[in-house]
């Protein structure tokens, strides 16, 4: 089990954006290759998102062994959603670190994430974690899904 960032806000809050964090499974993911960290993320942390990620890890007390798992996958109302969690590593992940993170993710996933800046915004409307996408060619107005 993983530990799941994403929580919509609060109904009639005019917010869908992600906020604080629920405890549910990320995604199974079928076993094919480990392969070792390149030296380059794909997709970047600001301090904001770091400092949150370390909240959420030290509240929750994940295990040291899990990584920060950034991903896509099918759904949402501009064709994709972003996956943000704390997972253990599978096989067909590639292993990233930033800043002393360590970040998994699927090697397909990849191509619609170069480049992508992730924030924390907390704000009076919103609160919740910021996906600033270069690949996007659409999201939606709540930021969490897009289309490429």
């Amino acid at each position: 089990m993983g530990v799941d960032l994403w929580k919509r806000g609060e109904p009639g809050s005019g917010s869908c954006c992600l906020s604080d964090l629920t405890l549910n499974p990320i995604f199974a993911v079928e076993m094919n290759q480990i392969t070792e960290a390149p030296t380059t993320s794909p997709v970047k942390l600001t301090e904001g998102a770091k400092q949150q990620l370390g909240r959420i890890r030290a509240e929750q007390g994940v295990p040291a062994h899990y990584a920060l798992r950034v991903g896509v996958k099918g759904g949402g109302c501009s064709g994709f959603s972003y996956l943000l969690g704390f997972d253990e590593e599978k096989e067909r992940d590639t292993i990233y670190e930033f800043d002393g993170i360590r970040i998994l993710m699927d090697k397909a996933h990849a191509l619609y994430l170069l480049g992508m800046e992730i924030d924390w915004l907390e704000g009076l409307n919103n609160r919740g974690f910021v996906f600033n996408n270069p690949n996007a060619k659409e999201t939606c107005g709540c930021g969490t899904s897009f289309s490429a």
